[in-house]
């Protein structure tokens, strides 16, 4: 009875063990019980880190480096005044490197049925999209954007010139239309001259229709 209520709860078996035989040869209890509390504690195992995904690179096959031919390389200005760089791999062949502030990804190109490239992590952790217009870096588990209206160099251009072929056909339906209201104001003068002659004389107005048959037909 003496022994347990001597030691106190917190310890472990071993520990208790130790103190019985102590005081069993004669040890003042006090003391014993003193000298345990003093002794360090084992520090608690720190957790282990749970190793990177092991990253899977394949050889690419004929389409993926028809797609990283299409892939637009270089720095891309998105929104929020955030940057993008891309830039081929020099390990890897026909594969991309991406660079997001100090994030960094392996992609692999890939030319959808649309006709947009898909660049994919290689890890299966994101995704960009790049049309004619701009690109779009996606983050594919919680399917949210990491940051958007990326536009490169290349797109800019192609936007510009988009914009020139619009102002062109504009500027010739207006032509074709300007043509078309010319021939039906032409027209409807034949008609009304031929009507004029009808009325005044029948020969005069064979005449009239017959030449204004020819004006009408004649090159401009």
């Amino acid at each position: 009875m003496l022994l347990r209520r001597s030691l106190p709860r917190t310890f472990g078996v071993a520990t208790t063990l130790a103190l019985a035989c102590a005081l069993a040869s004669g040890a003042d209890s006090g003391t014993v019980v003193a000298a345990a509390k003093g002794r360090p504690r084992h520090a608690a195992p720190k957790p282990v880190k749970k190793a990177a995904p092991e990253m899977t690179v394949l050889a690419a096959d004929d389409e993926q480096v028809k797609a990283a031919e299409l892939v637009f390389y270089g720095r891309y200005e998105c929104e929020f005044k955030q940057t993008i760089d891309i830039n081929r791999d020099d390990k890897h062949a026909a594969y991309v490197d991406l660079t997001h502030g100090k994030l960094h990804w392996l992609m692999k190109p890939v030319l959808s049925s649309t006709g947009a490239i898909r660049l994919e992590d290689v890890l299966g952790q994101t995704l960009m999209v790049q049309i004619s217009s701009k690109s779009m870096l996606l983050n594919v588990k919680s399917a949210q954007r990491i940051v958007d209206d990326c536009v490169s160099a290349r797109q800019r251009e192609l936007m510009e010139a988009a914009k020139a072929a619009k102002a062109a056909a504009l500027v010739a339906n207006a032509a074709a239309e300007a043509a078309s209201a010319a021939s039906a104001a032409s027209a409807v003068a034949v008609g009304s001259a031929a009507a004029s002659a009808a009325a005044a004389s029948p020969a005069a107005a064979d005449e009239t229709t017959a030449a204004a048959g020819l004006a009408a037909s004649a090159p401009r």
